[in-house]
């Protein structure tokens, strides 16, 4: 089955991206993704709600959040430029299953001290 995309709820304010504080965006990032992944797990409760998804596209990345995996839901975060990733619709469980899992393994492997 396909995965259904929604826009991100109005009820979380956007970051501002003040042209003046440009390494305060990161962390507005941040904090947007914290609060949208606490609306979510608010609406529902189960495996990798939250967690965010990132395709390539010219640029930069478009993002979506995991709102549920079954059936599977996403939520595009409109941040940075807000791409959007044109065959996201065609993602199913098993796809964003493995792409969590390899982008953990990266992270992992790369947060490793030596």
């Amino acid at each position: 089955m396909s995965a259904i995309i929604y826009s991100a709820p109005k009820s979380v304010p956007l970051p501002k991206y003040d042209i003046k504080n440009v390494q305060d965006w990161r962390k507005e990032e941040d904090d947007y993704i914290d609060q949208l992944k606490t609306v979510l797990l608010r609406r529902k409760n189960g495996k990798n709600i939250g967690e965010v998804l990132r395709f390539p596209v010219a640029d930069g990345y478009a993002m979506y959040m995991v709102a549920s995996m079954r059936p599977l839901e996403l939520v595009h975060l409109p941040l940075g430029d807000c791409w959007e990733f044109e065959y996201v619709h065609l993602l199913n469980a098993q796809e964003v299953q493995q792409r969590i899992d390899s982008h953990k393994a990266l992270e992992e492997l790369f947060s490793k001290k030596k």
